[in-house]
């Protein structure tokens, strides 16, 4: 066992026996279990979203939820699922109602990746006063809330976005200069199935499946079990991780999972595996099959 491997096995033990461990950022203020949003959601100015699809929405939604659904938040060019320019999202919130001043609470039954997509939308957009129900719409349901079919009646609100966060964000080119010039404490993570990993993923990335960040009732894990789950990995605060799936919608999963555990070095490769994919230029490695050649040109 080589040292590094022995020091994380140590914080692993220090995590399970309580102490936690050391975080660039503070702990657990972005997920809340469903108990706890059923305090907040009384109080004047907090906004309860539901992040699932319009039609999802309209089958039924806890009583005075208002929706934005992914479709709302992203753009479809050069490739799916985009973030989307400030002013479509100015555009969307004070529709629905929601100000700079708002609590944004999210709830999805989407094992928590479109809340997640949306709290990383609004947080790299400067909007920091948002939360992710834990186990989205089941969890709410369980503790008793009212689903209804009923439209809430919206004032519209008034809402600026902030100037976007570029160190939430990662490009191809980082990906690339990652590639070829290897930093140590910079990290990829595949958060896509195993069998989309072995049909093709970016160099140097670790296979880490967004579902591990979620107990089978599909709430997250607390913050002690993700930072062992990255650990074993030896993968900590002090590393640049970027993170990435098919579209990265699972990835704003992960992104929330680490964020919730105190890492704050976290980047999200937007354009991800479709972008990636695209271009034959981007070397794309198989288990057992070599790594093509990168198009060193190519810096787009």
């Amino acid at each position: 066992m080589n040292i590094r491997s022995i020091v994380v096995y140590l914080l692993i033990i220090l995590t399970l026996a309580g102490c936690g461990v050391k975080t660039s950022g503070e702990k657990e203020t972005e997920i809340i279990a469903a108990k706890e949003a059923v305090g907040m959601i009384s109080v004047d100015n907090v906004i309860l979203v539901d992040a699932r699809s319009s039609m999802d929405y309209k089958k039924g939604h806890i009583d005075g939820a208002v929706n934005v659904s992914r479709a709302n938040i992203v753009v479809n060019t050069p490739y799916p699922n985009m973030l989307c320019p400030p002013e479509q999202l100015e555009k969307v919130m004070k529709e629905k109602g929601i100000s700079n001043t708002s609590t944004v609470v999210i709830y999805d039954s989407n094992k928590n990746m479109d809340s997640a997509r949306l709290w990383w939308t609004l947080k790299i957009y400067g909007h920091d006063n948002v939360k992710v129900v834990s186990g989205g719409l089941d969890a709410l349901i369980k503790t008793g809330l009212t689903v209804s079919t009923a439209v809430k009646k919206i004032d519209a609100g008034i809402f600026k976005s902030s100037e976007l966060r570029t160190e939430m964000l990662a490009l191809k080119k980082e990906i690339k200069d990652q590639i070829n010039t290897p930093d140590t404490n910079t990290v990829i993570i595949d958060t896509r199935s195993l069998e989309e990993y072995n049909e093709g993923t970016i160099p140097g990335s670790i296979l880490l499946d967004f579902n591990g960040n979620n107990f089978t009732d599909q709430t997250y894990k607390p913050a002690n079990q993700i930072q062992i789950r990255y650990l074993e990995e030896d993968i900590d605060y002090n590393d640049t991780i970027i993170m990435f799936c098919k579209t990265s919608i699972r990835g704003a999963q992960t992104y929330l999972a680490l964020y919730n555990a105190g890492y704050r070095n976290l980047k999200l490769y937007d354009g991800a595996w479709v972008e990636w994919s695209a271009s034959p230029a981007n070397p794309v490695f198989k288990p057992e099959t070599r790594v093509f050649q990168i198009d060193s040109s190519d810096n787009s």
